[in-house]
């Protein structure tokens, strides 16, 4: 299922470079998924060369979300930018996590699209991957 909403920014840093527009995208799709009920546990967890944008629980499912902000959709959709390498980095990402923390129930993988013009739109796609290497 998809959740989409559009949010009127009052203050839009839309001139932002790479690293603070991912940043950016980032807090809006903390808040989008606290406002959503989602208990965040972790942002920005990292092992290795892998990075969890975000880990969260909701209705007691483990959520691993990879959040990907585009300033526009001229050169494509945000969520279009998570392919097969970088599932599978998030996913081994993930089982480390979960062994630090001793997890062993249900896990989910999310993505979050954030695009900043014409006007922000944050699009969420539950379930949106699951690696079966």
């Amino acid at each position: 299922m998809l959740y989409k909403f559009e949010i009127t920014a009052k203050d839009k840093k839309f001139m932002a470079n790479h690293n603070e527009l991912g940043k950016i995208g980032e807090e809006i799709a903390q808040k989008f998924l606290s406002d959503k009920g989602y208990n965040i546990l972790d942002i920005n967890w990292t092992w290795g060369k892998a990075e969890l944008d975000v880990v969260a629980k909701v209705a007691g499912i483990l959520v691993f979300v990879e959040v990907k902000t585009r300033q526009n959709i001229a050169f494509g959709y945000p969520e279009e930018a998570v392919g097969r390498k970088k599932e599978k980095m998030i996913y081994d990402a993930a089982i480390e996590y979960m062994d630090r923390i001793g997890y062993e129930n249900e896990i989910r993988f999310d993505i979050i699209s954030v695009t900043m013009e014409p006007k922000l739109l944050v699009e969420h796609f539950p379930d949106a991957f699951f690696p079966t290497w």
